[in-house]
């Protein structure tokens, strides 16, 4: 059953948002990329008064910046925000992480690999392919891409890679069709044009 829990400008209205206490994806010893492991952040924290476990995942994208999900804003000390974007379930923070992996365009067709955290806090990994790319009218950047794969609660904010170890995507949501998952996840291109409209961050 799909739950429909947010709704944003240039991004599907009816998706399930992926920061739930549930498992999704497999479990992972470890980031097979030193690239995405050196910049990848594990989130966790408690919603609900405290009752219901949440888990999320963000990446540095700069010196000192990292990005997630907007939604994942309860399992990140406030003091560390940059800002949110409204059309977009993006949300900035600082780091004390320096390293920025490599960045590419997804490509459709090609096989991708998204990584985030377990409901017992374990890493996670899931695989899929891009299924469709999506652009937004009159925006320079493509809005959003979908891939098939098994990735889902946790995965919120998290990494999605191509085949060559480099940042494609920010994982965001994910919708079940039939016997089939998809997963949405905003291109890297977007994600860079949002930082870029938040003055602060560059200060």
């Amino acid at each position: 059953m799909t739950r429909y829990l947010f709704s944003l400008v240039f991004i599907p209205a009816l998706l399930t948002v992926c920061g739930c206490a549930a498992s999704s994806g497999a479990p992972a010893t470890a980031i097979a990329q030193p690239e995405i492991a050196a910049a990848y952040l594990p989130l966790h924290g408690r919603i609900h008064l405290g009752l219901d476990r949440a888990d999320g995942a963000a990446v540095v994208i700069a010196p000192g910046i990292a990005v997630t999900n907007a939604h994942n804003a309860n399992l990140l000390d406030p003091k560390s925000v940059i800002g949110t974007r409204q059309d977009y379930d993006l949300l900035f923070f600082r780091t004390p992480k320096q390293a920025a992996p490599q960045t590419a365009a997804a490509v459709l067709g090609e096989g991708v690999t998204a990584y985030g955290q377990g409901g017992d806090g374990e890493l996670r990994v899931a695989h899929g392919v891009v299924r469709e790319i999506r652009q937004c009218s009159g925006c320079a950047a493509s809005a959003y891409f979908v891939f098939a794969g098994n990735a889902g609660p946790g995965f919120s904010g998290g990494p999605v890679l191509d085949g060559s170890g480099r940042l494609v995507g920010i994982t965001f949501g994910y919708k079940d069709e039939g016997r089939q998952r998809l997963i949405y996840a905003y291109e890297m291109s977007r994600v860079r044009a949002e930082l870029s409209a938040l003055p602060k961050a560059l200060n």
